[in-house]
């Protein structure tokens, strides 16, 4: 597959709005292995493979295991995960499908059992940016694999 245009040499001030996104969620003081995990989750429901190549690579880089990465999918069906991860697919399933159900509020709930109101928010950037990134990859042609 060959990319249909190339979005960061066509219009830089888009691109780089999107890096001051990226950049705020990393500095938001969200774990990096659960930021990866949600880039790898919302990439697989939105299927972005330019993006499910470059994060997983970025996870085992931070020391993710190759079952977790493998698990994501099926995470309700795993026991790898820890509650507070397994709250944060919840919620990231939730926004990027967020048409079909929108964010309950019990879902609401059990992610602030693990996380406050700023972690609320981080987490919801940190969505939204992975599901934009998705939107901008596969809109333009984007393809794996990555090579960082």
């Amino acid at each position: 597959m060959q990319a249909r245009i190339n979005h960061h040499a066509v219009n830089p001030e888009a691109y780089q709005t999107m890096l001051k996104l990226e950049k705020f969620v990393n500095e938001s003081g969200l774990d990096k292995k659960l930021i990866e995990l949600i880039k790898i989750r919302a990439s697989q429901i939105n299927g972005c493979a330019f993006c499910m190549d470059m994060h997983t690579q970025d996870a085992r880089k931070l020391g993710e295991t190759e079952q977790r990465i493998y698990l994501l999918s099926v995470w309700r069906e795993s026991a790898v995960y820890t509650e507070a991860e397994r709250a944060v697919l919840a919620l990231t399933e939730a926004v990027t499908v967020i048409t079909a159900n929108g964010v309950s509020e019990e879902l609401y709930q059990l992610v602030r059992e693990h996380f406050d109101e700023n972690q609320y928010v981080s987490l919801i950037m940190a969505i939204n940016t992975i599901n934009c990134w998705n939107r901008i990859a596969i809109s333009t042609g984007m393809s794996a694999p990555y090579n960082k």
